[in-house]
């Protein structure tokens, strides 16, 4: 196993035990990379969906604990099968070779050094679709510098700038400062670039390189959404691309979402939706999506299924339960 997890200080949880000798910090993972599901995605913004779909990979554990994590099956409670790096390499070569547009690593941030020898292995095979980095950002500096030259895009949350917020949300006071240092170490380290508007079936061109920043917008927390806003307009606006969410949802079956009172746990509003449209349009950030307002809660995914989407949305390759 790799030497960066005999004394794990990967994220800023800083736990510091020997997790080659089967030792779990926060995130709840020894040094072996569980997934719970691989396939394509067809649900992630224009530039990294294309015609074919993302090839995502979901890993299990977490280094955040978000109180309504869509995912918490996963990130929260266990889900998922160890698969040595190899195995790995090879499902990454799978994706490629059933036509994925790309490599989507989705909640890597505590598995970073067996994921970046997988890709090591996966690229010494021939793997030449682009990799994605799909993460919380809550990551150190030093741990994102392990992808240099195996990550071409990121797709980084940047879920909140307020202290309180995330101390409560996500047990993380320190979010705010991390998330800032690791998006703007993946825009040094990916310039970003994009193929020409409608060239290989991308109407607004196939991201190539570069950093995608995702904000979900929380009900009642608009003022936080702002400060979000403001905070990429006057650092990457022209830089990097943002994607503004919409999805917010009550996760009624994780019994951690019950206990929210830092905000309402609701869908965002038509009129709060509005006021995001404004905020834009006020810092003229135009380079970037926002999520259409949608009001239906039955894309939420079940990783206890082979199919956790519904058929419009995914398309199975890998289950934890099974080889296919």
């Amino acid at each position: 196993m790799e030497k960066e997890y005999e004394s794990c200080t990967l994220c800023p949880r800083n736990c510091g035990i020997d997790r080659n000798s089967g030792e779990t910090g926060f995130c709840g993972e020894t040094a072996d990379i569980r997934v719970a599901w691989a396939g394509f995605h067809f649900g992630e913004e224009p530039p990294i969906t294309g015609k074919n779909g993302s090839g995502t990979i979901f890993i299990t554990g977490c280094n955040l604990r978000c109180a309504f994590c869509q995912n918490y099956q996963i990130s929260q409670e266990g889900m998922g099968r160890v698969v040595t790096r190899d195995e790995f390499a090879e499902l990454c070569l799978l994706l490629e070779r059933e036509g994925a547009e790309n490599i989507n690593i989705v909640t890597g941030s505590h598995a970073i050094p067996g994921i970046a020898t997988g890709l090591r292995l996966a690229k010494n095979k021939g793997l030449a679709v682009p990799v994605l980095w799909n993460t919380s950002a809550y990551e150190t500096e030093e741990a994102i510098e392990l992808l240099k030259g195996l990550v071409d895009g990121w797709m980084p949350d940047l879920k909140t700038l307020n202290p309180l917020l995330s101390e409560s949300v996500f047990q993380a006071a320190d979010y705010p400062s991390t998330a800032k240092k690791a998006i703007r170490k993946m825009v040094e380290l990916s310039p970003l670039k994009k193929t020409a508007a409608g060239e290989g079936g991308y109407p607004q061109g196939k991201l190539l390189s570069g950093v995608i920043v995702r904000h979900l917008a929380i009900p009642g927390k608009l003022a936080d959404t702002e400060l979000v806003l403001k905070w990429f307009a006057e650092h990457l606006k022209g830089r990097a691309v943002l994607s503004l969410m919409t999805q917010y949802t009550p996760v009624k079956a994780n019994p951690k979402n019950q206990t929210i009172d830092a905000f309402p746990n609701r869908l965002i509003q038509q009129n709060e939706y509005e006021r995001l449209t404004e905020i834009l349009s006020e810092l003229d950030i135009e380079d970037g999506y926002m999520q259409e307002l949608v009001e239906d809660t039955e894309w939420l995914p079940d990783f206890a299924r082979p199919q956790p989407f519904s058929n419009e949305l995914a398309r199975p390759v890998w289950h934890w339960k099974s080889d296919r």
